[in-house]
């Protein structure tokens, strides 16, 4: 069974930092992409940003320049720093990662889904 631990959400300052982490754990074959999500009352999940399995990053627009995502191979786990944030941020992040699991001998590929944390910025 594959879970994925989220922590780091809280309360901050508009213009303050927060950082994010996400651990993977459990019977994991690889991690291939990874990313974290945030949800929008009213709309479907958000990319923010995602990470592929060699490093390379993609953004949305909106957070560019201000956020950066990494994330450390040998221990599972994404990372997601989050400066001069702004009210507009306020939300539930998700990270999400393609895990790939064996299961008799077969590769199976899914999408894993973190509990989420609440990130509020105040003005």
């Amino acid at each position: 069974q594959v879970q994925l631990v989220e922590s780091g959400g809280g309360l901050v300052q508009a213009g303050g930092s927060l950082r994010l982490s996400c651990a993977a754990s459990g019977s994991i074959f690889s991690v291939n992409a990874m990313g974290w999500y945030r949800h929008t009352p009213g709309k479907q999940r958000e990319l923010v940003a995602s990470i592929t399995s060699g490093g390379s990053a993609n953004y949305a627009d909106s957070v560019k320049g201000r956020f950066t995502i990494s994330r450390d191979n040998a221990k599972n786990t994404v990372y997601l720093q989050m400066n001069s944030l702004k009210p507009e941020d306020t939300d539930v992040y998700y990270c999400n990662a393609d895990i790939l699991v064996v299961v008799g001998g077969l590769e199976v590929s899914g999408d894993y889904w973190g509990q989420g944390t609440q990130v509020t910025v105040s003005s």
